[in-house]
């Protein structure tokens, strides 16, 4: 038996180290307006279901100006909201609306790049080479007789090189759309920028920040070359000399400050790729930002024994730096968890069994909107539809599938109430047959992944072993998982094929499948998860 702790600090709240926060893809959550694409409006309506569903928090991504090259992540002005998703008022009334039902708001900023139609951007384009107002982005000029070839090897996440050379010869540096130039981390006006930003938000009433590509902005000096391709699938596994430079953690500590002197426990959560769980617990030091997400737990592959490894150097590393752990299953750039453990019947049995798993484990636990509908990745969306700039660098790797807006209602035609009465597409088709998997479907349904969420969700609340504190290890069958949490709360996982019989169990308090019992055996169902009180594994 092995106990591994998280201590919390002495805050006020400490909200934060175990909330649940749900992902909003602002696109595909709700239309409030009637257009086919999802807005403020269309969130705020919706704002009710989250409260009955019981999250803590709400993450919404990028709603400001944008050309939406990258859908949003390309901003053109950080102090507003683009008129796709509504006004600076309905922000507002999004707030208060959200903080009167006890719901929290954090928002994304994107400090690696901007848009290349951002005031800032355009003024470089006009300017000379060498000039100031191409000293916020990273200017350079080629290599070869005429300077004809990039300055360095550097690849784009989204496919070719990350250079785009201007008229005048220079080439600008873009990590992933050539739409999206790289800031120049090293100017002070930069800095200055961001942090006017982020007390804009702040001052609007926004709960924190979830900081895209945290691990970027800071860049290796000489930008030296890698000297390997598929760059792309060495970020996370293996250092680069363009991301998780150790002079990012001075611009954290600079932010973490800012947010430190609201009241209210204002949070910023590093979205952060780095080659090693100790790298990674860099970003959450108690000087720096508060959560990181958890990239290595969402993929993981479908067994125990690797499951269990990444829970146990998650939860040390957070430790460590005294920062709770936070688990994620799946988000706007990866495919559904349903489809990555196998699709189907299966691969649903797996996704319920994961969210116990996950609601159960100490810390925070991020929802990507949908998840809690079961919704599987849309392989089949007709090619006219697809737009994600990800795809350049392979058409498999489009993100598109995960991003289909939600179903609402039951009856009748796609789009299912994701739109207003009358207003016959989405921005993304919704698949036939999604009415069944509704909300308004799975509401009458207890049995629904909706149900075992909610379930979840108001146990997890009611219990206070669970959330921050501490994760023991139990002996189990060989291909499951179990574990105590407080002194008599006990998740078991069984992730094979088979029913696996367990020790006689106290209560059942919730199963995303099965269990059997009889004389006093339990056998747990495949690929299942079930969360008691007293049970003897």
């Amino acid at each position: 038996m092995t106990e591994l702790a998280v201590q919390p600090p002495a805050v006020t709240t400490r909200w934060w180290r175990d909330a649940v926060i749900y992902q909003v893809y602002v696109r595909s959550f709700a239309d409030g307006n009637g257009d086919g694409i999802g807005d403020l409006l269309g969130v705020r309506s919706r704002l009710p279901y989250l409260a009955d569903l019981g999250v803590d928090a709400v993450w919404l991504t990028p709603f400001y100006p944008s050309p939406m090259a990258d859908f949003g992540y390309d901003v053109a002005d950080y102090r507003d909201v683009d008129p796709i998703f509504g006004s600076l008022d309905d922000a507002r009334a999004l707030i208060a609306d959200a903080h009167a039902l006890g719901i929290r708001i954090i928002v994304d900023v994107v400090p690696n790049h901007t848009s290349d139609r951002h005031p800032w951007f355009q003024a470089a384009l006009r300017a000379e080479p060498g000039g100031p107002e191409r000293e916020r982005y990273i200017f350079r000029e080629g290599k070869g007789a005429a300077g004809e070839l990039p300055p360095n090897d550097w690849e784009s996440i989204f496919g070719g090189p990350a250079w785009t050379r201007v008229g005048d010869g220079q080439w600008y540096l873009h990590l992933f759309a050539p739409e999206q130039p790289d800031l120049n981390w090293e100017h002070p006006e930069v800095h200055d920028e961001f942090a006017d930003v982020l007390r804009f938000w702040l001052d609007l009433g926004v709960d924190g920040f979830r900081v895209d590509v945290a691990h970027g902005m800071v860049k290796a000096p000489g930008l030296p070359d890698v000297g390997a391709s598929g760059q792309a699938e060495m970020i996370g596994e293996q250092v680069v000399p363009f991301f998780d430079q150790d002079g990012v953690h001075e611009i954290h500590r600079t932010w973490r400050r800012i947010l430190d002197s609201y009241d209210g426990e204002r949070i910023g959560v590093a979205e952060a790729w780095a080659p090693s769980p100790e790298r990674l617990a860099n970003y959450v030091r108690p000087d720096e930002l508060h959560q990181a997400f958890n990239f290595h737990f969402l993929k993981t592959p479908w067994e125990a024994a690797r499951f269990r490894e990444v829970i146990d150097e998650s939860v040390r590393t957070s430790a460590l730096v005294d920062a709770p752990p936070t688990w994620v299953l799946s988000n706007h750039d990866v495919k559904r968890h349903v489809t990555r453990y196998g699709g189907g019947e299966r691969g649903l049995r797996r996704a319920r069994a994961a969210a116990l798993l996950m609601l159960a484990l100490p810390g925070s636990a991020y929802i990507y909107q949908g998840e809690e509908l079961g919704l599987p990745e849309v392989l089949d969306l007709p090619e006219r539809y697809l737009r994600d700039p990800q795809r350049l660098r392979d058409p498999d790797s489009g993100r598109d599938g995960c991003r289909v807006p939600l179903p609402w209602t039951a009856a009748g035609e796609p789009p299912h109430g994701f739109t207003p009465p009358g207003v016959q597409e989405s921005w993304l088709p919704m698949p036939a047959g999604w009415g069944d998997l509704s909300v308004e479907a799975q509401l009458r349904d207890g049995a629904s992944t909706l149900g075992l969420y909610r379930t979840a969700l108001a146990l997890r609340r009611e219990r206070p072993e669970l959330g921050d504190g501490t994760l023991t290890w139990l002996d189990s069958p060989a291909g499951t998982l179990a574990f105590r949490r407080g002194e008599s709360f006990v998740c078991v996982l069984n992730m094979t094929y088979d029913w696996v019989e367990i020790g006689a169990p106290g209560d059942l308090l919730l199963a995303s499948g099965g269990p059997e019992t009889s004389g006093g055996v339990v056998r747990l169902a495949p690929d299942s998860a079930t969360w008691w009180t007293g049970i003897s594994v």
